[in-house]
C-alpha cells in the first residue's frame, strides 16, 4: 500500500469532521440568520456555542456511521466518485434517521425540522465536495507520477490485453504498467526482481486464465517473498465463487453458490429503485416520445409501435429465468419486414459466428427509424416495461426467442435478471464487442450488482449513446 494512500486516508476522518461542522453551521445560519426567521419563528434559538457543540458531537456519530458503512476503507480512494457518493448518500441518510428517531423520543431535545433536514441535505452536499477535492488532489498527483502502482502484467490472454489497455487509458486509476511477460519462468523471475531495485514496483498481476493451479502458488510464494502485492484476474468459472452463502446440515457445512447478490432485499430495492427510476423518465422523455410518435407516422405507414411480427403475433423478448414476455418499442423498419433479416437479408449478417444478427446498410430502415436508432430513441417505450416489472432499469440485453434457442450453456447465464434498458455491454460499445464479451460483461454485472453499478451505468448510457456508435 502507499503511503500517499495512507496519507489521504487518513486525512479524511479530520476532513469529514470540518465538512460536517460546515454542513451544521450552513444549515444554522439559513434557519437562524435569514428572512426565514420572519416568515416562520424558532419556538427557541440556541446560543450558537451551544449550537456548534451539538453538531460536534453528531458529527462524531456520523464518522462512526461512516466508518460502519466502509466509507474510510482504503481501497475506496479507488473506486468511483459515483460509488463513493452514493456510500456517504446512504450513511448520512442512516445517521439522520437515527437522529431522528431520537429527537422523537425526547421531544424537549430539538424542534426545527428545517435544521435537520437542512443538515442532512448540507452534510451530503459538503463531505462529497470534500471528497472531490481529495480525488483532484490524489489526480494530480498522479499525473506527477506520485502515488502510482507500478505493475507488471503476466499472460498474454485476452483479459491480459483488455487490462492493458483500460490501464494505459485510463491514467486516473493510478496504475502504471511497467513490462508485460507472456509466462513465468526463471528469466521472468530475474526481470521482475531487477525492475523492483531498479524502478520500483508494487504489484504483479496474472492475467492468464489457463495458468495452473501450482503455476500460480508458486508465482503466489514469489510475491509474498519479494514483498509484492498478487492479483489475479479470473475468467467467469473463477468468478462464479464470489456470490456464496455457507449453511450447516447436521453439522455438515454446505456452501450455496448464489448467480447474483440480487437476493431477498436486493431484489426489492431495486424493484423500488426501477418504479422510481422509470416513473421519472418516463415523465422527462415523455415529449421526445410524443414527437416520435408523430414523426413516426408523417414518415411511413405502419403502426407507431413496434410489436407485432409480421404475421401478426404478439413480439415476444425472454426475459428473467427464460419467461416470455411480451415486448414493444418504436418502429424504426417498414412494417412486415422483420423476418427478412433471416432470409433475404441473411447474406449481409455482420454477426454470422454469433447467436445475434446485425444486417449491414439495412434496407428495411426508414429514414426516422434511422435517426431514433443512432441515439436509441426508439428503446424509450421500454421505460414503461420497467414500470409493470417485465423489464429493468439495467440488466442485460432483452433476448430475442430465436437468439436465445442458438445459445451455448454458459451464455445463458445472462437469463439470471430481468433484461435492462441499458446494461454494462451497452456502454462498453455493445455494437463493437464481439457476443461473448457481451456475455461476459452482462455476467459479471449480474454477479457483482449493486445499486452504485445501477447508478453508475445510468450516468454513462448518455455518453455511451452520444458516441459515433452505430446501435443494434
Amino acid at each position: 500500500m502507499k503511503k500517499s494512500e495512507l496519507v489521504f486516508a487518513t486525512v479524511f476522518v479530520p476532513l469529514d469532521f470540518l465538512m460536517l461542522l460546515l454542513a451544521g453551521i450552513t444549515a444554522y445560519l439559513l434557519r437562524f440568520k435569514t428572512p426565514l426567521l420572519q416568515l416562520r419563528p424558532g419556538v427557541f434559538i440556541w446560543s450558537f456555542q451551544e449550537y456548534l457543540l451539538l453538531v460536534a458531537g453528531t458529527a462524531i456519530f456520523l464518522i462512526i456511521i461512516f466508518a460502519l458503512a466502509g466509507v474510510y476503507q482504503i481501497r475506496e480512494l479507488r473506486r468511483s466518485f459515483l460509488n463513493q457518493g452514493f456510500k456517504i448518500f446512504m450513511a448520512c441518510s442512516t445517521g439522520m434517521m437515527f437522529l431522528v428517531i431520537y429527537i422523537f423520543f425526547h421531544r424537549e431535545f430539538f424542534t426545527s425540522r428545517f435544521i435537520i433536514l437542512a443538515g442532512w441535505f448540507w452534510a451530503i452536499i459538503f463531505v462529497i465536495f470534500g471528497r472531490l477535492i481529495i480525488r483532484l488532489i490524489q489526480r494530480s498527483l498522479f499525473k506527477k507520477g506520485v502515488g502510482v502502482h507500478r505493475v507488471v502484467i503476466i499472460g498474454e490472454s485476452k483479459i491480459a490485453e483488455e487490462i492493458s489497455k483500460e490501464l494505459y487509458r485510463n491514467l486516473r486509476l493510478g496504475y502504471k504498467i511497467v513490462k508485460r511477460f507472456k509466462d513465468f519462468d526463471e528469466q521472468t523471475k530475474t526481470q521482475i526482481l531487477e525492475i523492483k531495485n531498479s524502478l520500483g514496483l508494487d504489484e504483479v498481476i496474472l492475467a492468464n486464465p489457463e495458468f495452473s493451479r501450482k503455476e500460480s502458488l508458486e508465482l503466489l510464494d514469489f510475491c509474498f517473498e519479494h514483498h509484492l502485492t498478487f492479483k489475479q484476474a479470473t475468467d467467469l468459472l473463477e468468478a462464479q465463487i464470489r456470490n456464496i452463502e455457507v449453511d450447516t446440515l447436521n453439522g455438515v457445512p454446505i456452501i450455496e453458490i448464489k448467480r447474483t447478490p440480487l437476493d431477498g432485499w436486493g431484489k426489492i430495492l431495486k424493484r423500488i429503485f426501477d418504479i422510481i427510476g422509470s416513473l421519472i423518465l418516463i415523465i422527462l422523455f415523455l415529449p421526445i416520445m410524443i414527437l416520435t410518435a408523430i414523426a413516426i407516422k408523417l414518415d411511413s405507414k405502419g403502426p407507431i409501435l413496434f410489436r407485432r411480427l409480421d404475421d401478426g403475433s404478439p413480439l415476444k423478448r425472454i426475459g428473467e429465468k427464460g419467461k416470455l414476455f411480451n415486448y414493444f418499442k418504436f418502429r424504426s423498419m417498414k412494417p412486415r419486414t422483420h423476418n427478412l433479416r433471416y432470409t433475404i437479408l441473411a447474406n449481409q449478417d455482420l454477426r454470422k459466428d454469433s447467436p445475434l444478427v446485425k444486417i449491414k446498410d439495412d434496407p428495411r430502415i426508414t429514414r426516422v427509424g434511422r435517426f431514433i436508432r443512432r441515439f436509441s430513441i426508439d428503446e424509450l417505450p421500454e421505460f414503461f416495461l420497467v414500470l409493470v416489472g417485465k423489464m429493468s432499469l439495467v440488466g442485460p440485453r432483452p433476448h430475442l426467442p430465436e437468439e436465445v434457442d442458438k445459445y451455448e450453456r454458459h451464455h445463458k447465464r445472462v437469463l439470471a435478471l430481468k433484461p435492462g434498458v441499458t446494461g454494462l455491454a451497452q456502454i462498453s460499445g455493445r455494437s463493437d464487442l464481439s457476443f461473448e464479451e457481451e456475455v461476459r460483461l452482462d455476467t459479471y454485472y449480474i454477479e457483482n450488482w449493486s445499486i452504485g453499478s445501477d447508478l453508475r451505468i445510468l450516468f454513462k448510457t448518455p455518453l455511451a449513446v452520444l458516441k459515433n456508435r452505430e446501435t443494434l
